[in-house]
This record gives C-alpha cells, sequence and structure tokens, in this order.
C-alpha cells in the first residue's frame, strides 16, 4: 500500500495561506475585512457572520482559515449536504464556545428544516426545539454560544433571502488576475520546493482559468513531468509536454470544457439551448455544468446565457475553428 511522504503531505498542506500577508488576490475583499474584523476586536465583541460566494477554487475556504487565524478563534468545519436533520445542526452549534467560528461550505445544499432552524441560531443565539409530537408536543429554548458563521456557497441564487439576511456582509470573490495567479505560483513553488524559469510560470498562469486551485493542481502535475525527465527545475518545455499529454489547450480548457463547446456548436448548431437538454447531451450533471464549466466559459467570452438557453459565441467558433452558421455571429 502506498504511504505518502509526511514531509510532501506537510508542503501541501501548508500551500494554504494563514495571514492576510499570504493570502493574494481578492484586493476589495480583504481590505473590507480587515476593517470589520479589527471593528469587531475593538468593540470586543463576536464577528459578524458573513457569506463568501463564487466559482470552486477562488479561496472561500482559505479566507474562512485565515480569518480564524486572524482572530485567533477555532474554527469547524462542516458542509450543508452532511446536514440531513435538525438535531445535525443542533449538535455542532451546542458544541460551540465563545468567539467560534462555524464554516458552513455549500450552504446553499442544506435540508429547508436545517436552514429554517438555523434563523434564529443567527439572530438570536438561539435554538427552538420542539420536543415529541402531537399533543404532547412542547417547545424549548436553548441558549448558544456568540458564534460566528461563515457560509460558502457556488450557488448564491439558490439560498432563500431570509438566510441571506441574516449575513453580516456578504462578498463575491472574483477570478484573479494572470499577474496575481503567476504570484500564487512563485509561492506554491518555493513552498513545494519546485525550480520554476518564467516563462514554464508564465505559461502554466495563461492554463490556469483564473483560479488558484486549479493552478496549484497543475504546478504539481508539471512537477511529475520534470520529475520523470530527471530536471531539476521546470522549464517551458516541460510544462508544454505536460499540458499536450493533460490535454490542456491555450485557453485552459480541458476535454470536458471542449466537449460543452462542441456539443453546442455541432449538436445543438449554436443553440440557443436549454440546460436540462445540454447536460444530458454531454453526459454531466446540471449542477456540473453550473458551478465547475459555465463560470470560465461565460469569463472566456465563448458561451452566453440568454433568456431561451445557452448560446456558443463567435469565439467560439474561432477557437474551435469551426465556421459560424449562416445566421451569422461574425
Amino acid at each position: 500500500m502506498f504511504v505518502k511522504d509526511p514531509t510532501e503531505e506537510a508542503l501541501e498542506k501548508n500551500l494554504r495561506p494563514k495571514r492576510w500577508d499570504e493570502y493574494l488576490g481578492q484586493k476589495k475583499v480583504k481590505d473590507t475585512l480587515k476593517i470589520i474584523i479589527e471593528a469587531a476586536k475593538k468593540r470586543a465583541e463576536p464577528l459578524e457572520h458573513l457569506l463568501f460566494y463564487g466559482s470552486p477554487g477562488l479561496g472561500k475556504t482559505t479566507l474562512a482559515h485565515v480569518i480564524a487565524n486572524e482572530l485567533g478563534a477555532n474554527i469547524k468545519i462542516c458542509t450543508g449536504p452532511t446536514l440531513e436533520k435538525a438535531g445535525d445542526l443542533a449538535s455542532i452549534l451546542t458544541n460551540l464556545e465563545d468567539g467560534d467560528i462555524l464554516f458552513l461550505d455549500e450552504c446553499h445544499r442544506m435540508q429547508k428544516a436545517v436552514m429554517e432552524m438555523l434563523y434564529s441560531a443567527l439572530e438570536e443565539f438561539q435554538l427552538h426545539l420542539v420536543m415529541g409530537r402531537g399533543p404532547m408536543a412542547r417547545t424549548m429554548d436553548l441558549d448558544l454560544p456568540r458564534f460566528t458563521l461563515i457560509g460558502a456557497t457556488t450557488r448564491m441564487a439558490l439560498l432563500p433571502a431570509p438566510l441571506r439576511n441574516r449575513f453580516g456582509a456578504i462578498f463575491q470573490l472574483q477570478f484573479y488576475t494572470q499577474e496575481e495567479i503567476e504570484q500564487i505560483l512563485r509561492r506554491s513553488s518555493a513552498l513545494l520546493r519546485i525550480a520554476v524559469d518564467e516563462d514554464a510560470l508564465h505559461l502554466i498562469s495563461t492554463r490556469s482559468r483564473y483560479t488558484p486551485r486549479i493552478a496549484n493542481r497543475i504546478l504539481k502535475r508539471v512537477r511529475d513531468f520534470a520529475t520523470i525527465d530527471g530536471s531539476d527545475t521546470v522549464t517551458k518545455g516541460i510544462a508544454e509536454k505536460a499540458f499536450s499529454f493533460l490535454e490542456i489547450d491555450e485557453l485552459g480548457l480541458e476535454p470536458a470544457d471542449r466537449k460543452v463547446i462542441e456539443v453546442l456548436i455541432h449538436k445543438f448548431l449554436g443553440g440557443p439551448v436549454g440546460i436540462q437538454a445540454l447536460a444530458s447531451a454531454v453526459s454531466e450533471e446540471e449542477d456540473t455544468i453550473l458551478d465547475l464549466y459555465e463560470p470560465y466559459l461565460l469569463q472566456l467570452g465563448l458561451l452566453e446565457r440568454t433568456p431561451r438557453g445557452r448560446v456558443a459565441t463567435a469565439l467560439a467558433y474561432r477557437h474551435f475553428q469551426t465556421p459560424p452558421p449562416k445566421t451569422g455571429l461574425l
């Protein structure tokens, strides 16, 4: 059985920033959070509940850890789908202490009953429990410690207004710039003890989908190719060889991304097509397309969302070297 090198595991864990000076990008979000945190410290009050939303891999979880470190607070982590019953939430909340942070990822996927129980916990720091059933049922109010909830979601529109309104501040995380991705790659390569020349670094950044998680993932895969080639340095040639093998093109598109656009162009004549039909045609779940593929395709301008459905753009036709329909996108 393969046993992971403890040193390697520690290095990978260290890729996650722990302090503000290590967290690169999202400047406006950071600056605002610093003010909120410092104000809470001066008032000796718990931090207000915070909500982060944006595409996967942009640093929502990392931000929660940075905030906990800056406050010197304990952080407990759970995800929306794991809270199946109201009792699951009650068990977690009653085990918190004053000043603790509860990070709730994928909060849009909570069960309705769990979500409704959370309302009073966020606003009043109380749980309103119903004991028993029928004529013997009675209610009981349970006081909670003054904790801070940090929610994260990729689907802001699926959060009901009563839950959104109970967060003191809501932040949207944007895609990173290429320069910010290059800075993140420099930091990661130093922590992973990988020598990467500037040409290779630039090439990796252009194919990282403006997303730190993907940039770090690609960096580690390119490192594998350098190891196999017996090179101490990741060069542009090694990076190009890795991209060719991994089928990542110059726009950072992977086979699954290309399949979405190719099906849209060839099977649906460029659209418009509904998300359900598109998901069925590419054999993917609707949520997978909405969360993983579509944000980046929209960012690149290869895809448009219209009231009638998804449409391939003129840029998509040019990138895939396919003549546009005669109705003309050019």
